[in-house]
């Protein structure tokens, strides 16, 4: 399994960015789809997850305010990110779970948050 992240950048507080996640080969045996986030110095943390059944799951940092969403003719994974805060500003990586237990991950978008 590929993934090809895109999207980030540098946003003002309170604005908005959606990353892109596209996946490609064999994106069959992919059972949830996903971003995790890595500020300077920390370790790298859940975001929000969508599974194949159409479950979510969230951080309680950004639930009201992150929106992950999936597009299957594209195999393409969103993240709509709103009212952005400093805290926000992190890589943020694309992570796809397999049925078999592999994990894979696309290089990460820089996310930055500064007025």
């Amino acid at each position: 399994v590929q993934l090809q992240a895109s999207g980030g950048g540098l946003v003002q507080p309170g604005g908005s960015l959606r990353l892109s996640c596209a996946a490609s080969g064999s994106i069959s045996s992919v059972r949830e789809m996903g971003w995790y986030r890595q500020a300077p110095g920390k370790q790298r943390d859940l975001v929000a997850v969508l599974t194949n059944r159409g479950g979510t799951n969230y951080a309680d940092s950004v639930k009201g305010r992150f929106t992950i969403s999936r597009d299957n003719a594209k195999n393409t994974v969103y993240l709509q990110m709103n009212s952005l805060k400093p805290e926000d500003t992190a890589v943020y990586y694309c992570n796809a779970a397999t049925s078999y237990g592999i994990n894979y991950w696309g290089k990460g978008t820089l996310v930055t948050v500064s007025s």
